[in-house]
């Protein structure tokens, strides 16, 4: 359980919940509309710090970091975020965020039926992010 990765948001610019997918069981068990709650609040929590950083043009939170899970978040340039939720001591979530984000770029924005800040429902999408999540050994 070292280096589990358990889930995976991705946040409109809005703070909607665009996709969220669980790849390992151990986090509590939410229901639709608790997901869309935590995705709000997660967005407010992060404007909030980037509004206080003390650091000038802070992207806002980048990871909080638990007992039992590190979430760890990756602001894109348009303002989407994909949010990893990893074990503590998990080695390379900002990485695989990068590369879930490749991924995403790859795949959800250069299909022309997909309508941008819009929940994504694509099979080729969750091929890749399975893939970056678990490669092959």
């Amino acid at each position: 359980m070292s280096n589990t990765v358990f889930s995976l948001w991705i946040l409109n610019k809005a703070g909607g919940l665009m996709y969220n997918r669980t790849f390992s069981e151990g986090l509590a068990q939410l229901t639709s509309n608790e997901q869309l709650v935590l995705a709000g609040t997660l967005h407010g929590i992060h404007a909030i710090t980037a509004r206080i950083s003390p650091v000038p043009r802070s992207s806002g939170l980048e990871v909080i970091e638990a007992e039992s899970f590190k979430m760890t978040v990756f602001l894109t340039a348009t303002g989407n975020k994909f949010v990893l939720i990893t074990t503590p001591s998990h080695p390379s979530a900002e990485l695989l965020l990068q590369r879930a984000y490749e991924a995403y770029a790859d795949t959800v924005m250069k299909n022309p039926f997909h309508t941008p800040e819009m929940p994504i429902r694509s099979e080729g999408f969750d091929l890749r992010i399975a893939q970056v999540m678990h490669p092959p050994k």
